[in-house]
Formats: structure tokens, C-alpha cells, sequence
């Protein structure tokens, strides 16, 4: 649809409504596209900075609930300070556990390597791990890659029902093939592998369920009670696939726990809780246990989990509540969002959750888009700043009430360019009104004028100024006469020819049209002087050579009124502003200046000349050779004024022109 098209002003704005829906529309395409160019181009940092902030909801509120079904015994600096430096002996090992079990603990994890080496083994640490079956100790495959091969002591309990073989989504696990495992005296001991997954942070927000080495799945340690709770047997598990569209990829399943399922990401991990703060769980001091200064009710029939706490032993980990918190609090955060049912996952299909929340804030966007104006130019900012705002609450709202971790950056990223570049089309677009609006203003205003019309608010009040100018008005005489007999078409034609070209040669000649009034022009020259004066002379006889010789016929022919342009020049001071009520105003030129130069130009027909200058103005033209034409009484005022004309357009009688210039259009 081309402008040429558009009839009126309702197809104009229909026109306009469709160009705007199409580069709104295009858009948002474009911050789709940029969106997904970025998160390319950008996945490790988005993924981090994701992560942190996606976090903040279990900050903002931490559940600080007393975890009570489990206990952390810590081997801190004050045990170190006490009992002496890591590694201790096997013997006093030994006597923690013994202690542990003697309170009534309902099983011991040990998130503590005990490798083969130098410390001296006797069958009491061996005996008071097994002999009462209730503790679990930790083995570590290595997933990093190694230069070379490293297999120290052996790892025990694989969980039978889990395949190593399969390649597809479902089972997937990391693979390995080295390892440092526990001694082989302590083979009888049940395991979990304590495998972090780190991100490129530093941070450990995920751990394996199970790590495939030489064909068998190792379960972790945090998932070990629950295959050593219910028996001496083997342990059996499955892995489901995905179901539903908020399902997690996978899901483990315990033969020995029945409807006790853990969610499992597509690479087989586990994502680690944060909803409990740090201080919901409870800890001991190993000292205080070794030297019998504890309540043993907090130990009975819970699950203890005995790790290392000092800055010293090398297990510390930044957390979303800490740069230094211990590594048995992921392992105690694992084991109580198990016991909860309550392990965060993402959706197997949580992309079509984010593609939802994008295409709400889209359309949030395009409907203020769409109402232009004032409504655009102050929302999208807002939807701007909001949007990244509401990606991370709806993620807060999923992850604190449904443990369900859908992401949000890829929302907000969407949701804030989507925003900037509907605000940069509507920016685009009002500046393109705008500069249509002084366009068309400076087609009935003069340029300054147009401006102040279009970007200051109206007034009631007087709003002019006092300024020295020369002015020349042209008119075109007996234009009324042609009215009466042609159409007015015809009119419309010899008008719009007239103005144009009296317009072409001012602004040639350095002047501007203050308006078109009926058959009149009235042109302006800022500033008095012989520069002004000259210019308006100048221009003047290139009018008036320019119109008669290519439209006016000095007789008339078949009925055709002759035609002549008739101009007077005059130069002194006026008011020039605005004046008028505030919703209808009107720009003028008003003093005694304007009325001589007016009825200067009305004197033409009277004197048969078709240039006049005032006395003023003639005052500075003395290079000029002028013809002075006496005192006469102008139209309407008082007081007598001295005409002057231009001694060039003086010339000999010739005989009189037939032929017409054929306009169409108001063009020759």
C-alpha cells in the first residue's frame, strides 16, 4: 500500500496501524533472534549468573524449620585444636562411632574418605562400622580428566537395575574410570560415592545419583541410607523415564522404598535444596563426642552425618548463603530434601514453560505498543525494568512452593530486549511523526514558527516580538475577474503555479513567505537596511519577469481576463508572534509597516506600475535606479507617502501576446 493510495484520514491512520504492527511485530522477532544469538554466544556466564540469582528465592525465604531427623557431627577446628591434626588414628575413629552408636543414632554417614595408607588398622574401627550395620562410608570415582590412570583401594555396593550400557536419555549417568576408594579392610562397609559436579563458578549445586565405573552404577552417599535401611541385600533400583511436561527427565525409583522417588536431570543428577537455611540443621562438635559433653537426645534414631567443618581439611564450598560453608551441608541438604520429596528439578519439557512466559511478556509489551503515545513511552520502560523482575518471581513462586526449578533468564533476557526495541520502534515512530507534523507546519508556518507550534504548549497569552524587517507582497490583480469565468480548477492551478514560484525565487533571495492569503503572498526579510532592501528589490523583478512572461497575458483573449502581478516593498519595525485563544491560534504580522507595504501593492493597479517601493525602503536602495512617483494618500491610513519604482522595468510599447502557457496541475 503505497501513500498515494490512502484517501483519507481513516485509511491514513489504518496504514500508519499496520506499519506499526509490522515493525512491532519484527521486533519481536529481532529479540527472539538476539535472545538466542546470546544465550549461544554467552551460556556459561548467563548459566552462572542464572544460577545465583535463581537462588534468591530460597534467601529471600529460607525455611529455618529445625531439621530434627538428622544431626551433623564436625570435625572442626576446636576438634583439630583438641584431639590433634587430620588424618587421626584408626583407634579413634573407631571410638567416635562407637560413641555415635551408643547414643542411639539410627545410621551413620561418613562424608570422610578412608583410603588405604599408612595409619596402622586394627579390627576395632572395621568392627564398630559393621558389626551394629548402621553406618556408610564414602568412595570417590574422579570424574576429572586425568593424565594418568588412578585406582586406589576398591569401591563396593553397586545398585543393581541400573544399566551403564544405555545411551539414550533415560539412564544416563556420568562415566569414569578412575577412582580413589576406600581400604580393602573396609570392603564390609557400605558406600556412596561423594562425586561433586562443579560449576564454572566454584559452586556445587548438582551431584550425581549414580557414577558408572567399569560397567557397575555407585550410588551417592546421600542415597545410600536408603538402600541400607531396609535390609542386608543387594540394592535395587530403576530408572523411569520423563512423564508429563512438568516431570523431571528421569526419575529414581527404590525397590526397597516404594513410592519414594528422587527427580533426576538428563545427565542423572541430582539438584541440591537450598530452602533450609544453614542454621535449621543441628551440629556437634566431634570433640564434645569423644569427650562425652554432648546431649545424647540428639543424637537417638537420627540419621548423623559425620564430615569435616575446618577451613584447614580443603572441604569447603560457596553456597547461595556462604563462600565457605562445609561440604557435609550439601550432603545433609540432599539427604533432607529426599526424606522431604522435595529434590528441585526442571520440567523435561520446562522450555515450553519459558516459551509461555515469554509470550506473555511479549504480549504485555506489543499491547502497550500497540497504544502508542503516552501509554508506550512510559510502559515499556517499565515493562523494561519489570521484566527481568517477573521472570524471577514466577521461577521464585515455581522453585519456593513446587520445588520445581524452570529457569529465568532466558524470560527475562526475551522479556527486556523484547521491551527496548518496541520502545526503540515507538521512539522511531513518534520522531517520524514529529518530523512530519514541523514538516508539514513548515508548509503553512515559517520554520521557527512551525517549531514553537510543535513542541511548545499553546497559551492564551500574547506571545510576539518587536523586530525591524522588510517586507514585499504580491498579489495577483484582477485574479477575481478569472474566478467568475473559469473553473476552479483552473483557479487552483494559476494560484498553486504562483505561489510556487514566488516561493522558489524568495528563498533564493534570502526572504521566507509569512503567508498566502487569497491571491496574495506577503514575503519577509529579517533585519532592515540596503542588504534587506535589495534583496527584496532583486526578487521583486525576477517575480515580476517570471509570471508575466510564462503565465500572465497582458490582454485578454476569448474572454480571459489579463492578468498582472502587481508588488510593493516596504521596509520598518512590526509584531510578529502569535495572538488568539490557546486551543485556536493564529500567527501574524501586525504594525504600520505591514499595512504600507499592503496598500503600496494595492497603488500598483492605480498607478499602472507592477513594482512599488516605500519611502523606507527606498531610503537604502540608493544605488538602485528608481523613479520617484510623488506624495500619494495610501488606502485606509492618514498620512501621505512617497512612491518609488524601479527604473529597469521602464520599456518600449510592443504588441500584444496571444499565446497561453496550457498549466496542468499547477505545473508548466
Amino acid at each position: 500500500m503505497a501513500l498515494s493510495e490512502i484517501k483519507d484520514n481513516s485509511s491514513f491512520f489504518r496504514f500508519l496501524c499496520e506499519r506499526v504492527k509490522v515493525s512491532s511485530l519484527l521486533a519481536v522477532f529481532v529479540a527472539g533472534a538476539t535472545t538466542a544469538a546470546l544465550m549461544l554466544s554467552l551460556e556459561s556466564s548467563l548459566s552462572s549468573i542464572e544460577e545465583r540469582a535463581g537462588a534468591l528465592p530460597w534467601l529471600v525465604a529460607p525455611d529455618n524449620t529445625l531439621e530434627e531427623r538428622i544431626t551433623i557431627v564436625s570435625i572442626d577446628e576446636r576438634s583439630l585444636a583438641e584431639v590433634g591434626p587430620w588424618p587421626w588414628s584408626w583407634d579413634l575413629i573407631a571410638e567416635l562411632v562407637d560413641k555415635i552408636n551408643n547414643a542411639g543414632a539410627q545410621l551413620q554417614i561418613h562424608d570422610i574418605l578412608y583410603p588405604p595408607g599408612d595409619r596402622t588398622f586394627d579390627d576395632r574401627l572395621l568392627n564398630s562400622l559393621t558389626e551394629p550395620e548402621r553406618s556408610i562410608i564414602a568412595q570417590l570415582p574422579i570424574l576429572q580428566v586425568q593424565e594418568e590412570a588412578l585406582r586406589t583401594g576398591v569401591l563396593t555396593n553397586p545398585v543393581n537395575g541400573v544399566s551403564c550400557q544405555n545411551e539414550t536419555l533415560v539412564g544416563r549417568f556420568p562415566r569414569t574410570s578412575n577412582f580413589i576408594g576406600s581400604s580393602e579392610k573396609l570392603s564390609p562397609v557400605p558406600k556412596g560415592h561423594i562425586v561433586p559436579i562443579i560449576d564454572s563458578d566454584g559452586a556445587v549445586r548438582r551431584i550425581p545419583a549414580m557414577v558408572c565405573v567399569d560397567g557397575a552404577a555407585f550410588p551417592a552417599l546421600a542415597l545410600a541410607p536408603f538402600f541400607q535401611l531396609v535390609g542386608t541385600g543387594p540394592w535395587q533400583a530403576e530408572i523411569a523415564p520423563a512423564s508429563g511436561v512438568f516431570g523431571p527427565d528421569q526419575t529414581l525409583k527404590f525397590d526397597s522404598y516404594p513410592g519414594l522417588q528422587v527427580p533426576l536431570d538428563a545427565e542423572g543428577n541430582m539438584r541440591i535444596s537450598f530452602r533450609k537455611s544453614p542454621s535449621a540443621f543441628r551440629s556437634i562438635s566431634a570433640a564434645d563426642i569423644l569427650n562425652g559433653n554432648f546431649d545424647e537426645n540428639v543424637l537417638d534414631n537420627v540419621l548423623v552425618l559425620v564430615g569435616a567443618t575446618a577451613f584447614g581439611l580443603d572441604d569447603i564450598v560457596p553456597t547461595p548463603y556462604s563462600g565457605y560453608s562445609p561440604g557435609v551441608e550439601l550432603q545433609a541438604r540432599l539427604l533432607s530434601s529426599v526424606l522431604d520429596e522435595r529434590v528441585p528439578y526442571s520440567p523435561s519439557e520446562g522450555w515450553l514453560i519459558g516459551a509461555f512466559t515469554c509470550l506473555l511478556l511479549a504480549f504485555a509489551s506489543l499491547q502497550l505498543a500497540l497504544l502508542r503515545g503516552r501509554y508506550a513511552m512510559l510502559g515499556l520502560p517499565l515493562m523494561t525494568l519489570l521484566s527481568p523482575l517477573l521472570a524471577l518471581g514466577l521461577h521464585g513462586v515455581m522453585l519456593v512452593n513446587f520445588g520445581v526449578w524452570i529457569g529465568w533468564v532466558t524470560a527475562a533476557l526475551f522479556g527486556f530486549l523484547t521491551s527496548t526495541f518496541l520502545l526503540l520502534v515507538e521512539h522511531a515512530r513518534i520522531r517520524l511523526e514529529r518530523f512530519r507534523v514541523v514538516q508539514n507546519l513548515t508548509s503553512y508556518l515559517p520554520v521557527e514558527t512551525a517549531r514553537k507550534v510543535a513542541f511548545e504548549s499553546p497559551s492564551s497569552l500574547i506571545q510576539a516580538e518587536r523586530c525591524d524587517v522588510t517586507l514585499l507582497s504580491a498579489d495577483l490583480r484582477n485574479f477575481s475577474a478569472i474566478g467568475e469565468r473559469r473553473p476552479p480548477e483552473e483557479s487552483a492551478s494559476i494560484l498553486h503555479y504562483f505561489f510556487t514560484k514566488v516561493n522558489e525565487i524568495v528563498e533564493r533571495h534570502g526572504g521566507r513567505v509569512h503567508e498566502y492569503k487569497g491571491d496574495n503572498v506577503l514575503v519577509v526579510w529579517d533585519g532592515d537596511g540596503a542588504s534587506s532592501a535589495l534583496n527584496a528589490l532583486n526578487a521583486s523583478v525576477e517575480i515580476e519577469s517570471e509570471i508575466n512572461s510564462t503565465l500572465l497575458s497582458e490582454t485578454g483573449v476569448n474572454g480571459l481576463e489579463p492578468l498582472a502581478v502587481g508588488i510593493g516593498i516596504e521596509q520598518g519595525p512590526v509584531l510578529h508572534g502569535s495572538i488568539g485563544p490557546a486551543h485556536r491560534r493564529a500567527h501574524t504580522l501586525c504594525g504600520e509597516t505591514v499595512s504600507v507595504a499592503l496598500r503600496i501593492q494595492e497603488m500598483t493597479a492605480d498607478l499602472s506600475y507592477s513594482i512599488l517601493i516605500g519611502e523606507v525602503a527606498a531610503r537604502y536602495l540608493q544605488d538602485a535606479p528608481l523613479k520617484s512617483l510623488g506624495h500619494y494618500m495610501l488606502p485606509g491610513l492618514t498620512t501621505a507617502h512617497v512612491l518609488f519604482a524601479p527604473k529597469v522595468l521602464e520599456k518600449e510599447p510592443k504588441e500584444a501576446k496571444t499565446e497561453l502557457t496550457l498549466l496542468k496541475g499547477g505545473l508548466i
